[in-house]
């Protein structure tokens, strides 16, 4: 019975990737590597792939990671950790990088007794590091607070980040991008009466912020809730960009050109979603990196999770590997974080609930 269970498990998994290229651009290459080659690919360019933590840790589950490079070099990982989503006993979670190594985890924040969520780290201009996080018991109501460090051992207390906000303000689930002329420039949505996804910006490195109006969304065209949880780059001096988890099967995409001020409406990229996070990253040299369940359909399977590059903006894309491609569809690989380090790109996300996964990609290996 497992051998048979097994290959319809391989069946199933072979159905959603031929489901999930079908839906990708035409001009798409499926010359994707798999995961154990694509690791080795990366070791051999000086790259390497771990666990933040083993499976001896202090909290049942774990889900929403997040990382950023410290100034000096080291990485900083955080997460949501505690008996299940949702339980009072979950609180914010992080650990160092130091020589390769990760330190164990450590609390770093628990506020009250309700649930926390969602944390963001953010390496600024100055090399201060900040962690935002939500709390609350219901996601409509949830409140975004956040703490420093200058070596990311040691915090402020954590803070309102907009006093008396109810249902999400600031970064909450990707990064917050600093834009080509100083201003900050978090992805952000609310779950009340609805979902939906704004741009919060300030320009005093977040002591204040300015929301802009919710995306547009055509319901006529976007089936379910509508979209939350964007990601953002900047092409252009205030050209920004966003793309969407959607209730509709697809990543759905807006765009600015006022440095986030104001967006067009939402339209669909073409690209499968599971109603699960993506998340998208803007090199140098002009190529769009996105991790991502490539799962079309509403609350769909979270695996496979894959790398892809875009070298036109976003308009078609190439998937560069399968970071994790399980069989077994019950499988979780969700909710990534991607950004640019000194040598590269580092990736994390959630591992079946259990851990948190951390890729270091040198650029010589995408």
């Amino acid at each position: 019975m497992k051998s048979i269970s097994f290959r319809r498990g391989v069946a199933s998994l072979a159905l959603v990737m031929m489901a999930a290229t079908a839906m990708t651009s035409a001009d798409a290459k499926t010359d994707a590597l798999w995961p154990l080659e694509f690791a080795d690919k990366v070791r051999e360019n000086g790259g390497s792939v771990s666990f933040v933590f083993g499976a001896k840790r202090p909290f049942a589950q774990c889900h929403a990671s997040t990382v950023t490079e410290m100034s000096d070099g080291r990485l900083i990982a955080a997460w949501f950790g505690g008996t299940a989503e949702k339980d009072d006993d979950v609180g914010i979670w992080y650990a160092i990088q130091e020589e390769g190594k990760w330190s164990a985890p450590i609390r770093a924040a628990k506020v009250d007794n309700t649930p926390h969520w969602n944390p963001v780290l953010m390496t600024d201009e100055t090399g201060e590091i900040h962690l935002f996080f939500k709390i609350g018991k219901e996601i409509p109501y949830w409140q975004t607070y956040w703490m420093h460090s200058k070596d990311g051992k040691t915090w402020s207390d954590p803070e309102e980040l907009v006093e008396g906000d109810k249902g999400g303000r600031g970064p909450v689930k990707n990064k917050a991008i600093i834009l080509k002329d100083g201003t900050w420039l978090a992805p952000a949505s609310t779950e009340l009466n609805g979902w939906n996804a704004f741009a919060d910006r300030s320009t005093d490195r977040g002591k204040t912020w300015t929301r802009s109006e919710d995306f547009d969304i055509d319901k006529s065209k976007l089936e379910g809730k509508g979209v939350i949880q964007p990601t953002f780059w900047e092409s252009k001096p205030n050209e920004v960009h966003a793309m969407l988890r959607s209730t509709g099967g697809q990543i759905w995409r807006s765009d600015s050109s006022d440095g986030g001020k104001t967006w067009t409406p939402i339209y669909d990229t073409g690209l499968p979603n599971n109603n699960s996070g993506v998340d998208a990253l803007l090199l140098e040299d002009g190529r769009l990196l996105l991790v991502y369940n490539p799962v079309p359909g509403n609350w769909k399977a979270r695996t496979p999770l894959d790398l892809a590059v875009s070298e036109d903006n976003g308009k078609t894309w190439r998937t560069i590997a399968h970071l994790e491609a399980d069989a077994d569809l019950r499988s979780e690989f969700s909710y990534p974080a991607i950004i640019r380090t000194k040598t590269g790109i580092a990736i994390t996300y959630t591992y079946q609930r259990e851990r948190v996964r951390c890729w270091e990609i040198p650029l010589e290996a995408l």
